[in-house]
């Protein structure tokens, strides 16, 4: 009996440890890590449930009912119910339906809190449809460039790259990863030579139209309006400078000037349509990267 039992409470924290686990990276990932974030708390962690891919390297995340979710800094309290929410490939996608309800407050603090709201729509991509609708996009501080993305001719193809680590891995001579090879010589030194480049981006991005036109970005048919541009394209905020936290986001980043807020929109379908209040109506037609993809629901606002 005594043996069963130990084997019970190993089990028992292997699971705790990698639940507390997939809720560190869902907070990162859902929340943020914004300034704003440490205000931004969910109070009943635990109708979250994960189901972790480690083939497709695919995490899921379930709410068995919604969350509960206290905003200090905006002054609000959210009842969250989570649709669907998946990291993936280096992608975050996920679907809700929320409801904000104001906290008890004093006046110092209601001015406190819309202070906070202001700061946190301005420069949004909520703020951006917005300033579409109303063609005042420009004087609101954004600039919109047009780009197209192209595969990197620098990089090695897959093939090329998968080829490579087969060769590396049957080599039975030792390797020298830090040696620098100028002429390849031998197979192998070819294979250290491709393997070398699988840092460098998969793709890179050409701006070809600067200060795009707003009529080239948004139309309006029979009443409806829908975003409806070619390739993808960049949004600057000029109003505002990055965080620091932004700067430092990855592990490898050093420390830099802070530049005004620079954000991507990559195009899944077009045209899509955008009601009048500026909210997309199939959110996921697009992805966001840049600094709107480090603005989680933290910095979220009620459509209002």
């Amino acid at each position: 009996m005594p043996s069963l039992f130990l084997t019970w409470v190993i089990k028992k924290n292997v699971y705790w440890d990698v639940w507390r686990y997939h809720l560190s990276q869902f907070k990162k990932e859902f929340i943020g890590i914004k300034s704003v974030s440490k205000d931004c708390k969910i109070l009943n962690p635990k109708a979250l449930h994960f189901n972790f891919n480690a083939k497709n390297n695919k995490l899921e995340a379930i709410a068995r009912k919604p969350l509960k979710i206290r905003h200090q800094s905006l002054g609000s309290e959210i009842m969250y119910k989570l649709e669907a929410f998946t990291i993936h490939t280096n992608r975050v996608i996920y679907a809700d339906y929320s409801r904000y309800k104001t906290l008890k407050f004093r006046k110092m603090k209601q001015r406190k809190w819309n202070e906070n709201r202001l700061k946190a729509y301005n420069g949004s991509y909520f703020h951006f449809y917005q300033s579409l609708l109303k063609n005042t996009a420009y004087q609101d501080g954004f600039i919109i460039h047009q780009f197209k993305r192209i595969a990197n001719p620098e990089r090695p193809s897959e093939e090329e790259i998968k080829k490579a680590r087969e060769i590396v891995t049957l080599s039975n001579t030792p390797i020298n990863f830090s040696s620098k090879i100028t002429q390849p010589k031998t197979s192998l030194d070819t294979a250290l030579v491709v393997l070398k480049k699988v840092r460098l981006p998969k793709f890179k991005d050409y701006i070809y139209a600067s200060n795009a036109p707003i009529s080239d970005i948004i139309t309006n048919k029979n009443g409806n309006y829908y975003l409806d541009f070619e390739n993808n394209i960049s949004v600057v905020y000029t109003k505002e400078k990055e965080e620091k936290g932004y700067i430092l986001r990855n592990a490898f980043n050093k420390m830099r000037k802070a530049y005004p807020q620079s954000s991507s929109i990559i195009s899944q379908m077009t045209p899509t349509p955008i009601d009048q209040k500026g909210i997309l109506v199939r959110p996921l037609d697009v992805f966001y990267e840049g600094y709107w993809s480090y603005e989680k629901f933290a910095n979220s606002l009620p459509l209002d």
